[in-house]
């Protein structure tokens, strides 16, 4: 890290150096300081998976060799170094750097991003190669590999998830290089991030028992270790252009990297649950590896401990805080690299717990991940059958204690929030927890009856109480505005508020269009029995259906800024059209005559549900039923905001006269009273 010197009053800019406000970044030389954290990564690596027995070639399996075997783990360790590396420069570009006069520090960071971003790109690519050749048992030197990849890259689930990946960071980096505004920046960067969640599926605890809880813990995994890694290598890298703005860049980085930790350290614990199975098994090899990247880990936290809890707020530009502060922000990077060599050679090893073995298999846990219910659902556990699905465990109690935490800030500094805005807001969340991880989630997995109650709850149960709770007009005033023209939260969540995306989607036409539709498509094709099959297709269910229910229910009875409101009456016929198309539907369920996902419901073939068509007719009634009542409530809603609006207007106006002693009736009033006298005077002079 010391050849990243500052140089200031440096002025040259040419095609390897990005000038700042006081030095210059040498992209070569940041493409090497990374490529130095890759090799130690790749050291612990090969280390790592060389004692977790990642390298031994199996028995009559086929494994591309030892180029495969061996080449494999270091692709991807150096895929993931310059992958932190590049989410880290545009997250620092997009949210954290101020601009200069001259050329700005957030263009800076885009372009070293593109730099790095290349190389991560190239990365992917090759671990792409290796993943089918180490399969498919084809050497890459093989005269028939090119045909063996053009047949199986997007037929076979692994490969396809590695090559979307791969799409999707193309996407990011082609962007990163050619956009120019801030917001496109932090757009750029969750497109990064975006890029890691499909290895998530392809990581090692994919195939496990407990398939929800390891993917997401995964995502969630690399998701946060690529920020905290990546966001301390922007700053080490960038440090030259920083001058100025070097404390609140820091300050603002370690309030992220202490969420990085918190997601680190619970994902961690979960992931590696999973897969060791019982705590005797802490001593296995892999346990061992597992200890030892906690260690390193922990070596982290508390590095990053020292310097927030005594070096952050000091900070500078140069002195000797400042050079402590790069010290042990470089021990703090080299470690992380470690951490993550280590994690990529974790990947690759023995497991306790083995992906393919399980206890009792059965038809439904090669169908969903898990066994299904021993017996239909009686009236008496509708309440008490639980099955936790901790990333959607983790959203809502997100969801709250970032709502608390708001009202709580608004209370300290004299404000009030209403609480009929929290009540609704935190009775949507525990229904929320309700619906996904109580006995419609254990149930609607493999019940189309309780599939149905499932959908209606997340589409129109749920987002009309969220949407009661004004969550962006209580952020928005909770959250301190930037100054510096940086994006911050606030920023964010305003700037795609008033979007013209959003202008788009949030329009009552689009958002009705938008939600009925979605029920059409979603059942008559093949998205329903994929959201059936996949854990990917399951979570992008409730993603979605959430967002249009919520986007739905905004466009009739929010008051979050955004969009410009319809008048009320129109917005009442929006709704009561809505209300027919999703009656319809309904209807539509309740007389089909052909199954649903055919293959999925007889393949699974449970016992205690009887007659399959009479339980998706059973299905289409509840969503013709019970999915009006919160229909009703909005409808209800929407007039009492009409009723409201109008008892406002009167107000409005009573005040007026009161100001200007009913200046506009007066005005009326003459304006009338000039008619009837034109009106007298034509007709006295007419003959």
């Amino acid at each position: 890290m010391a050849t990243l010197t500052a140089t200031p009053n440096a002025s040259s800019s040419g095609n390897n150096r990005l000038s700042g406000a006081s030095g210059e970044v040498s992209r070569p030389v940041v493409v090497a300081v990374v490529a130095a954290l890759a090799a130690l990564a790749v050291l612990l690596t090969l280390g790592s998976g060389q004692y977790g027995g990642a390298f031994i070639p199996l028995v009559g399996f086929s494994d591309g060799g030892d180029l495969a075997r061996f080449g494999l783990p270091v692709a991807r360790t150096i895929h993931d170094i310059f992958g932190a590396a590049t989410v880290g420069l545009l997250l620092m570009a997009g949210t954290m750097l101020p601009d200069t006069a001259r050329t700005t520090r957030r263009e800076t960071a885009c372009r070293t991003a593109t730099a790095t971003g290349v190389v991560w790109v190239a990365a992917g690519f090759v671990t792409l190669l290796l993943v089918v050749s180490n399969v498919t048992g084809v050497h890459l030197g093989d005269a028939n590999y090119v045909s063996v990849l053009t047949s199986f890259l997007w037929s076979m689930d692994l490969f396809r998830v590695y090559f979307i990946s791969v799409l999707i960071a193309v996407s990011a980096v082609v962007g990163s290089a050619v956009v120019r505004s801030k917001t496109a920046m932090v757009w750029m960067a969750v497109l990064s991030l975006a890029a890691l969640l499909p290895l998530a599926l392809a990581g090692h605890s994919g195939g496990s028992l407990a398939h929800d809880t390891a993917v997401n813990s995964l995502a969630v995994h690399m998701a946060a270790a690529y920020v905290w890694c990546g966001g301390l290598v922007a700053i080490l890298v960038l440090w030259p252009v920083l001058g100025d703005a070097t404390a609140v860049v820091v300050q603002r980085y370690s309030v992220l990297a202490g969420w990085c930790l918190a997601g680190v350290a619970v994902s961690g614990v979960l992931n590696a649950a999973v897969r060791i199975g019982e705590f005797s098994q802490i001593a296995s090899d892999y346990g061992v590896v597992v200890l030892v990247k906690t260690a390193l880990l922990a070596v982290v936290g508390a590095a990053g401990w020292r310097m927030r809890s005594g070096i952050v707020a000091r900070v500078t530009a140069h002195g000797p805080v400042a050079a402590l502060f790069r010290r042990l922000a470089a021990v703090e990077v080299l470690v992380m690299a470690g951490a993550i060599g280590v994690g990529v050679g974790l990947s690759r090893s023995h497991t306790p717990v083995p992906r393919s073995t399980q206890v009792d298999p059965d038809v439904a846990i090669a169908l969903t991940g898990y066994p299904a219910p021993r017996h239909g659902l009686s009236a008496s556990e509708w309440f008490t059958v639980w099955r936790i699905d901790w990333l959607w465990l983790a959203v809502a109690l997100l969801g709250v204690g970032l709502y608390g935490w708001a009202v709580l800030r608004l209370r300290h500094r004299g404000d009030s929030w209403p609480w009929y805005r929290t009540i609704p807001w935190v009775f949507g969340w525990v229904l929320f927890v309700w619906t996904t991880s109580g006995a419609p989630g254990v149930y609607g997995r493999v019940q189309f009856s309780l599939h149905m109650f499932m959908h209606m709850m997340l589409t129109m149960g749920i987002p009309v109480f969220l949407s009661l709770g004004a969550p962006l007009s209580l952020i928005s005033r909770a959250l301190p505005a930037r100054r510096d023209k940086t994006m911050g939260p606030r920023e964010i969540l305003l700037a795609t508020a008033h979007s013209r995306w959003l202008n788009f989607w949030a329009n009552p036409v689009m958002a009705s269009i938008n939600f009925a539709g979605s029920l059409y498509v979603f059942y008559f094709t093949g998205l329903f029995e994929l959201a059936l099959r996949t854990h990917t297709g399951h979570v992008a269910m409730v993603v979605h259906f959430m967002l249009a229910g919520y986007v739905f229910c905004w466009s009739l009875i929010g008051i979050d800024p955004g969009p410009k409101r319809w008048a009320p009456s129109l917005r009442l016929v929006a709704l009561f059209v809505t209300m027919s198309v999703h009656a319809f539907f309904g209807v539509a369920i309740m007389s089909a005559t052909s199954l649903l996902a055919p293959d999925f419901f007889h393949a699974l073939s449970l016992p205690w549900v009887g007659d399959l068509l009479a339980d998706q007719q059973a299905g289409g009634g509840i969503t013709w039923g019970i999915g009006e009542f919160p229909m009703l409530m909005l409808a209800l809603l929407t007039a009492a905001m009409w009723m409201r609006a109008d008892e406002n207007e009167a107000r409005r106006y009573e005040r007026q006269a009161e100001r200007d002693h009913d200046a506009e009736l007066a005005a009326y009033n003459a304006q009338l009273a000039r008619r009837a006298e034109a009106t007298r005077r034509r007709e006295e002079l007419r003959p």
